[in-house]
């Protein structure tokens, strides 16, 4: 596939009314079952990451976990999970944040080496920034700052990267 070639957007699906009415999910499943293009999206998602000089790639819980571990492979640093609440053993920072279509919480487990590290978010999508902004906040009050965030998707009309004060990059973008 050539750069000419390269299109997200015909490789998202679109699904409406999921997970409630008046919602579209923009399922990467397309992408991540292309062995070509999910090369070409990771090899992307590195170039941009780079630019951040991260030494932590932070993934957030589920499909933030997929683009992660790649991705720190390739720009030789490490990674780390922020995962929704009730899924990480011993004392965790818990963030709670809302949602477009309701609320939720994440975590970080507390003895993460994260001190003066550099960490890049890593997730599919951007909306309203709510799992972006609590990841970010995770990762402060861990000791660690946020270099900035990386998303395959970004949903530009809910404004999610005002609530984020670090760069937000995105490989394809949506109004909603």
């Amino acid at each position: 596939m050539t750069n000419a070639e390269f299109n997200l957007d015909l490789n998202i699906a679109k699904i409406p009314d999921f997970p409630k009415p008046g919602i579209i999910f923009y399922d990467i499943s397309p992408i991540l079952e292309a062995p070509d293009l999910l090369k070409q999206t990771i090899d992307r998602l590195c170039a941009k990451a780079k630019a951040f000089e991260p030494d932590l790639i932070g993934g957030i819980d589920a499909r933030g976990f997929l683009f992660a571990t790649p991705i720190a492979y390739n720009l030789n640093c490490g990674s780390v999970m922020i995962r929704k609440s009730n899924k990480l053993p011993g004392e965790v920072i818990t963030e709670h944040y809302d949602l477009e279509y309701g609320s939720a919480e994440l975590s970080i487990q507390k003895n993460r080496n994260l001190s003066g590290k550099r960490v890049l978010l890593i997730d599919d999508l951007i909306a309203t920034g709510g799992s972006l902004s609590a990841a970010k906040s995770l990762v402060n009050k861990a000791g660690g700052s946020v270099c900035g965030a990386l998303c395959l998707i970004e949903l530009t009309g809910l404004k999610g990267r005002e609530k984020l004060d670090c760069p937000v990059e995105a490989l394809q973008s949506y109004l909603y």
